[in-house]
């Protein structure tokens, strides 16, 4: 435990270097960029969505490069298949005897991040190869099965806008992101830096800062974060008021909920306030840190009633509703 405390207590020291460096690359989206570290040290996965040109992609390459691990880009498009993601066999011939064999290539999905871009441009039967590696961390080829190298951090990216040509992603793999990250406009301070910078001179002068190893360390360090029986409650409490389904819910959500969020939001709302109180040099975590993590949690398990829809309601709203009901 005292190595844990000490691994900790150099966490936020940590997080400010990290920070710093990406920082060089990108101008604000400071909220983003931590969330993104919640995530990484939660070991947990995220979906960001926003606009063509807010910089998604470059803050998910700037990070990898600061976090010195192995990287891989996948651009999804709509003949992508599932074999050129997680690899396939090839006929492969011995040189010594001539004897022919298979030999599995591995694909891009071996690497510890992975940037999946613009994901829900490809078919359903190609999004679910990420299934199996998002929740299991391995990959099964045939009758073989892979383990992936640790740490493994899928950062998806998508555009709200452009529906055409695109394929929605299926709840079951909604339900494997932690996170649910919205990129919003640039300030007009942080335009105008952005149009005097230079990214590609910027991204060049980035110096890593961890590695996997450290990472890993860090990780079980903050899983094993006691958390105090009310912070448990009020999370379990969140989840379970999402749900239309039970006697006891609220006539609000009754009206606008048609399915709420399953256990595994209970789970990822105790793991991002750990790391969000642990980021923030803290030994453990409040009901504040579990409401700050709330809606990057849960807006993506919720499925909104027409009658939602028809009054123009989102699920940000419906759950800062829910946490006033609850506190």
């Amino acid at each position: 435990m005292e190595k844990n405390i000490e691994i900790l207590e150099k966490l936020p020291e940590i997080k400010d270097k990290i920070t710093k460096e990406i920082r060089k690359v990108i101008v604000g989206q400071d909220e983003i960029i931590e969330q993104m570290l919640i995530a990484l040290i939660s070991n947990g996965h995220c979906l960001l969505e926003g606009v063509p040109g807010l910089a998604k992609t470059l803050i998910i390459s700037t990070m990898a490069k600061v976090l010195n691990m192995k990287f891989s880009r996948i651009q999804f498009t709509p003949d992508l298949m599932p074999s050129d993601i997680t690899g396939t066999d090839i006929l492969a011939e011995d040189k010594a005897d001539g004897k022919r064999y298979f030999e599995y290539i591995k694909g891009p999905i071996f690497a510890n991040i992975i940037l999946a871009d613009e994901i829900n441009r490809t078919p359903p039967k190609t999004q679910a190869a990420l299934l199996q590696a998002m929740q299991e961390y391995q990959v099964t080829a045939g009758n073989r099965t892979f383990d992936l190298d640790r740490p493994f951090l899928v950062l998806a990216t998508q555009n709200p806008i452009e529906q055409e040509g695109t394929y929605p992603l299926p709840e079951a793999q909604l339900d494997r992101f932690m996170f649910y990250l919205n990129i919003d406009y640039p300030s007009y301070d942080e335009e105008k830096m952005i149009v005097k910078s230079d990214a590609a001179i910027s991204l060049n002068s980035v110096k890593p800062v961890i590695n996997a190893e450290e990472i890993i360390r860090i990780q079980q360090a903050v899983k094993e974060i006691p958390v105090s029986e009310h912070v448990l409650d009020f999370a379990v409490k969140l989840t379970r008021a999402t749900r239309a389904q039970y006697d006891d819910a609220s006539e609000h959500i009754k009206k606008w909920v048609s399915w709420g969020a399953g256990p595994r939001a209970s789970q990822y709302l105790v793991y991002a306030a750990r790391s969000r109180a642990a980021l923030q040099g803290r030994l453990t975590p409040a009901i504040d840190d579990i409401i700050n993590v709330a809606r990057i949690v849960l807006q993506h398990r919720i499925i909104l009633s027409f009658t939602a829809e028809a009054e123009n309601l989102t699920p940000a709203k419906i759950i800062n509703q829910i946490i006033s009901d609850i506190k």
